[in-house]
């Protein structure tokens, strides 16, 4: 079977990390995806986090499914090869800082003149204007100003941010949106279009109705912990044999299940159970109740009370944890690609799950430029023009 994106060409000239991982998302699709870099500066991904035998292993999740080329797009020769891939391909992703690629003779009027299907898709801290679009700013930047930090940590500590690219992976989810939504658009049209998306952006989406209730009501939300202001018991416990547990009642019948589990059934008469807001505002009561209870049990058996009772309840697991655990083997959500450099490795698997066109991996992320030969052949360049521009530094 085929992916979906079967016979979509993509060039990616990005990096770090919203646009590279958008490309991802989509090569794991069964887009051909043509990974640009730069002949003397690799991709900062490669060296980025742990490695083994001098290999990043980031590099071997997010580069896969791609064919690495390099290509200096400074120079004028690098501009006319970028020029010829675009003409024959259906996405171009890109994130240099706004007003780069018009420097490089290379903006998006230029690119669509020579392909007018072509998608080419935007990605930027900030967006392509506005008093802020110069700027450099990465991922971190976009967890601080879209109100994610605010509203992360203990009520008595500072703002936090996420050890991982969380902004970078939301983005490129959205960007991989955009681009599908972008081509079945030109199913239509025939027509290709611009797609400016700002990392700060779709981070902000996520927060659910905290702009509208600023708006209507005044309200900011305050950091809670691993509390909610909408809902309790809602928080992370831990078993007597030292395991973290998250329990989460979102909705009331779940609510009344776990504190009935715990032995405090008499709670569900009480006014204030009747509402999500209302236990919140009881959430110590609660979590007094719920902790306890936990803590004088072990975790398999609280898992297994909490199945028995049709409440919800998940370990806080580290990397050992999700590589171990049944429901992820059941859903093949860790696969093993085998590689050249490393052998078998395992990593995370696509998506989603597609019954006709699933997505798969085909290879892990490749060698810098390992493709540069092949890419350019298929553009016509032949052993003398291509050791040419080998020589020029432009490849």
């Amino acid at each position: 079977m085929t992916g979906p994106l079967d016979g979509i060409r993509v060039i990616e000239a990005a990096t770090l990390f919203a646009g590279p991982l958008a490309a991802t998302h989509l090569g794991d699709f069964g887009a051909d995806v043509v990974k640009i870099e730069h002949p003397a500066r690799p991709d900062a991904s490669r060296g980025h986090g742990a490695s083994k035998d001098g290999i990043g292993l980031w590099w071997k999740t997010i580069g896969r499914n791609k064919r690495t080329a390099t290509l200096d797009l400074s120079q004028l020769d690098g501009q006319r090869v970028l020029l010829e891939l675009a003409q024959r391909s259906d996405v171009l992703i890109e994130n240099f800082r706004p007003g780069t690629l018009e420097r490089w003779h290379l903006a998006p009027d230029r690119l669509l003149e020579v392909n007018p299907g072509l998608i080419i898709a935007r990605v930027t801290a900030f967006g392509q204007h506005g008093p802020y679009a110069h700027r450099p700013g990465f991922g971190s930047i976009a967890e601080a100003m879209s109100g994610f930090a605010a509203v992360t940590g203990e009520p008595d500590g500072p703002p936090t941010l996420p050890p991982f690219g969380l902004a970078d992976g939301i983005a490129a989810i959205a960007t991989a949106f955009a681009i599908t939504a972008a081509l079945r658009a030109r199913d239509e049209s025939g027509r290709g279009q611009v797609i400016d998306l700002a990392i700060i952006e779709p981070m902000l989406a996520m927060l659910g109705g905290q702009i509208t209730a600023y708006d209507q009501l005044g309200f900011v939300q305050p950091r809670l912990g691993n509390r909610s202001a909408n809902n309790a018991p809602r928080n992370v416990y831990r078993s007597r044999d030292g395991q973290w547990l998250a329990v989460s009642t979102s909705s009331q019948s779940i609510a009344e299940r776990v504190v009935r589990l715990v032995g405090r059934p008499e709670l569900t008469e009480e006014p204030w159970f009747a509402t999500g807001r209302g236990r919140a505002e009881h959430a110590d009561e609660l979590d007094v109740a719920v902790g306890g209870w936990i803590a004088e049990r072990d975790a398999a058996d609280v898992s297994r009370a909490f199945d028995d009772a049709q409440a919800a309840v998940g370990p806080v697991y580290d990397a050992r944890g999700i590589a171990a655990d049944p429901q992820f083997a059941a859903l093949g959500t860790i696969a093993t690609v085998d590689d050249d450099e490393l052998g078998a490795l395992r990593m995370q698997n696509v998506l989603f799950r597609m019954s006709q066109t699933p997505g798969r991996i085909r290879w892990a992320g490749r060698p810098h430029g390992a493709d540069t030969d092949t890419v350019l052949a298929e553009l016509g360049r032949d052993a003398d023009e291509v050791a040419r521009l080998r020589a020029m530094g432009v490849v």
